[in-house]
């Protein structure tokens, strides 16, 4: 009788620690002063458990020790792979980096609007995300003077991942004059094509985009040997999914591809899409950033998705193997979107311009646009928006 009295304790015990430590996690995520509460709530579940250990409940003290391991890790530099929720500010880690990446394209655009220019050339890229919150997450959690959890988002915290990122990139500008000769096609009247070259001063915008890598940044910053290697370990290819999780919401495998986009927003000029593709020199590049993209997954290879640099003959890829939706169509993650745009003659009903469909959420479908502005960035449209041509659904 007293065994079955003492399993039944030790059940109640079990019972007691998850709903304790499910309570801790939850209280952690969801209120800026995480390390504290957290600690309050193990206590209290601890208290609980006392008499139930006492009686036999063993279950329940390698359920407290689950516990304490959990407020380690919050407490701890990888606390970061736990900030993808609101911590109770109206924040969360991805409406951060939301934010940033809106400032970062103003910036660019004002460097774009402060002179008057004919041609306008980028080049360049900006530093991956997971270096930078990664860095982030180091200096934060290990400063010395100020060491701060970065499970979740506040405002102090968000001006310091501000000026990290800041210090990762940079945006420059120049102009230059140039003459050049320019060879103008006419027809005299006769049915003849006339050449006629004349000289032209053009005036050329150059923008470059510079980085700094996690390796740079922790010289700038003087990290130690322990720093360095916390750094290392953020950043291993195993954690990839879970910086999937933090930066994009993506938790299952079929995000892959929205994950590898999601990480080149940013970049400019179309390179190195269009010279992997195989070409000498610029082209529009949104075909070739999607085909980019669905090459580091491996999934040209398998057969999954077509390498193409035209967006008609993506969309005739698709269709010959039945794997096309109409532009009425609400797609999933990771579908490839293919648009017509409406010019002076109106839409002819060929696409015109391509991407890779992040999410569908409140009747907007959001996209992953290499060529959008010259460069990758995340735009949005209604569900059936009229120059949404269609969608490729491939076999993932």
């Amino acid at each position: 009788m007293d065994s079955i009295i003492t399993v039944k304790t030790a059940q109640r015990a079990a019972q007691a620690a998850r709903a304790a430590a499910k309570a801790a996690v939850v209280t952690v995520k969801a209120i800026a002063k995480a390390t504290a509460l957290a600690i309050k709530a193990i206590i209290a579940g601890t208290k609980a458990l006392i008499a139930a250990i006492a009686a036999g409940g063993w279950v329940a003290v390698l359920v407290i020790i689950v516990i304490c391991l959990i407020g380690m890790i919050l407490g701890s530099v990888f606390g970061i792979f736990f900030s993808d929720e609101d911590s109770g500010t109206g924040m969360s880690m991805q409406t951060v980096v939301q934010e940033i990446n809106t400032e970062y394209d103003t910036k660019l655009q004002e460097e774009k609007n402060s002179v008057s220019y004919d041609v306008l050339e980028m080049s360049g890229s900006r530093a991956v995300w997971k270096e930078v919150l990664a860095v982030y997450s180091v200096k934060t959690n290990t400063d010395q003077d100020n060491p701060q959890e970065v499970a979740t988002m506040d405002d102090g915290k968000k001006q310091l991942l501000k000026d990290i990122f800041w210090e990762m990139n940079q945006i420059s500008s120049r102009t230059e004059s140039k003459t050049e000769t320019v060879i103008t096609e006419t027809d005299d009247g006769h049915g003849n094509i006339v050449e006629t070259e004349s000289t032209v001063t053009q005036t050329y915008l150059y923008i470059t985009v510079s980085h700094k890598t996690a390796e740079e940044m922790a010289a700038q910053y003087g990290f130690n040997e322990e720093q360095k290697g916390y750094l290392a370990e953020l950043l291993a290819d195993e954690n990839n999914y879970l910086w999937s999780q933090v930066l994009y919401g993506i938790t299952g495998g079929d995000g892959q591809i929205v994950t590898v986009a999601l990480s080149l927003v940013g970049n400019v000029d179309g390179q190195p899409y269009w010279s992997w593709y195989g070409f000498n020199s610029r082209v529009e590049w949104c075909a070739c950033f999607v085909s980019w993209c669905a090459n580091e997954c491996g999934y040209i290879d398998a057969g999954v998705i077509p390498k193409y640099a035209g967006c008609v003959n993506g969309v005739q890829w698709f269709k010959d193997r039945g794997q096309w939706l109409d532009g009425s169509a609400e797609p999933a993650p990771g579908m490839i979107i293919f648009f017509d745009w409406a010019d002076e003659s109106g839409q002819d009903g060929l696409s015109d311009h391509t991407g890779i469909v992040q999410k569908v959420e409140n009747g907007k479908v959001y996209t992953v646009e290499g060529n959008s502005g010259d460069s990758c960035r995340v735009n949005e449209y209604s569900i059936g928006y009229y120059e949404i041509l269609g969608y490729g659904a491939p076999a993932y």
